[in-house]
């Protein structure tokens, strides 16, 4: 999915083209998902791409929602993040390459992963 920076900026609120286009981060505690607790499907707020399943969500204490895998293997792509001085893995939407969070391997078993996701990158689909 290519749109313009514009078509972006059209269809994303401010906070959301800031996380998903221009790589930010939402502050800890501060995002809609960090403490739900409803049953469903975490999607792409830039594209509906289903990214997480809320099986999968887990309170790692960061302030971020955290899951410890994808959807499915091939809904998230990832890319080295040199920002702030060290090396990170960032998460990127695999359909329309919106910034997600990033991923560490201080998860859970069985996975050890931890996908720190912004909120704002997210849309909640809640299932019956």
């Amino acid at each position: 999915m290519e749109l313009s920076d514009k078509e972006w900026k059209d269809r994303l609120t401010k906070e959301r083209y800031w996380i998903l286009r221009k790589k930010g981060t939402e502050p800890a505690f501060s995002g809609e998902y960090h403490n739900f607790k409803k049953q469903g499907i975490y999607v792409c707020a830039g594209c509906g791409n289903k990214l997480f399943r809320s099986e999968d969500k887990y309170d790692s204490g960061t302030g971020w929602p955290s899951f410890t895998s994808p959807y499915r293997g091939n809904a998230v792509e990832y890319a080295k993040d040199k920002k702030l001085f060290r090396s990170r893995t960032e998460v990127l939407c695999e359909h329309c390459k919106g910034h997600l969070g990033h991923v560490f391997d201080d998860g859970p078993p069985p996975s050890n992963k931890r996908y720190c996701i912004n909120s704002l990158a997210l849309h909640f689909e809640e299932t019956t």
